[in-house]
Order: structure tokens, then C-alpha cells, then sequence
């Protein structure tokens, strides 16, 4: 299988988890011992960005703040930020070239000053999976594949995100059948 890192998974029609209906996960990394990655459309309604910043005792910033998401079911109250690679952080891993994920709170930091990264998410947990787990459920057709999209991510309103990902490569996900590839 190919390495699908940088890639979305778009949940299927025939995803039987719950958790993961109409999501979208932004692959982080992939390779033979496993995967991990973020669900990008899942804000959470129960706490606020707001709150993260001023339980870490971070100043507060004048301008708007954005959603924290809900990145997946592990580690629900670990804190990742996925963003733009045009600022650059210390402690951070590189998912592609445009687009890299850290735990780093100096990045918190950073952004309630207004000197962060222009584009990112802040999200608790993370979706994973086990060496072959992932690949089987591509084979349950569980998911769709296609390559990640800044747009998607950053600049999609999240209602639209998982009709989005999968119409940029010709797709009608509702319509999805039980027949499933690599765009």
C-alpha cells in the first residue's frame, strides 16, 4: 500500500463507527507500524479556545479565536495544532511541505500574540490505527483516500468539509456506493 500521509481519509457511507461519520481525517503520518492523523471537521461545542488559552495561563488575544476540534477518540486531552508551515516552530513534525503538527505551547503562545501561523487548528486527541488496521478498513470500505487539501482544512466551513474533499476530486460522497478506490 502506499504511504497515505498528507492524505484524507473521508469516511464512507459504510463506516460503521459512529465516531467517524461524515469526518474527515487529515493523515499526519503512515507507514507499516501504523498511522496517525486529525479529524478536521469536529469542532466541539463544549469548550472554547478561549478557555484552552486561559487554563494555560497564556495571555489573551484581541482577535477572534477559532473552534477547538475534536482530532480523535486517543488521547482526548492531549492538545495538537496543525498549521501552516510558513511559521515556523521548534518542536514540531512536518507532514508535508505547507502543512505540519505540533504540541508545542510556545505555538499557543505565539498565536494568542498574533504572531503564529496565519492558518491552523487546535484539536484534542487524534485518530490511530495499528500496523494493518488502517489498511483493512480501506478494504471494508470504511474510507476514501484522496490527497489533503489546505483549502479543505483551513478555509472550508466544517459543515461542508466532508462533501468538499471528495467533490475537489469528482466525487459525490453522498451518493458513495460500496465500491471503493484511490482517487
Amino acid at each position: 500500500m502506499e504511504n497515505l500521509t498528507g492524505h484524507f481519509l473521508i469516511s464512507t457511507p459504510q463506516m460503521l463507527d459512529d465516531r467517524f461519520k461524515e469526518q474527515v481525517i487529515y493523515l499526519c503520518t503512515h507507514n507499516k507500524e501504523g498511522a496517525m492523523g486529525v479529524s478536521i471537521n469536529n469542532p466541539n461545542q463544549e469548550i472554547s479556545m478561549l478557555e484552552i488559552l486561559s487554563s494555560t495561563n497564556i495571555p489573551l488575544t484581541q482577535r477572534p479565536l477559532p473552534p477547538v476540534y475534536m482530532g480523535g477518540p486517543v488521547e482526548i486531552s492531549a492538545g495538537f495544532i496543525l498549521y501552516t508551515s510558513g511559521y515556523q516552530a521548534v518542536n514540531s513534525m512536518e507532514v508535508t511541505p505547507r502543512i505540519s503538527l505540533s504540541r508545542d505551547a510556545r505555538l499557543l503562545q505565539d498565536i494568542s500574540q498574533g504572531k503564529g501561523p496565519d492558518d491552523f487548528l487546535f484539536l484534542l486527541g487524534y485518530a490511530g490505527w495499528a500496523a494493518g488496521q488502517l489498511e483493512h478498513e480501506l478494504m471494508d470500505n470504511s474510507w476514501l483516500t484522496v490527497p489533503g487539501d489546505e483549502d479543505v482544512i483551513f478555509r472550508t466551513p466544517d459543515e461542508f468539509k466532508w462533501k468538499k474533499a471528495a467533490r475537489r476530486y469528482g466525487i459525490d460522497i453522498s451518493m458513495f456506493s460500496g465500491v471503493v478506490g484511490n482517487a
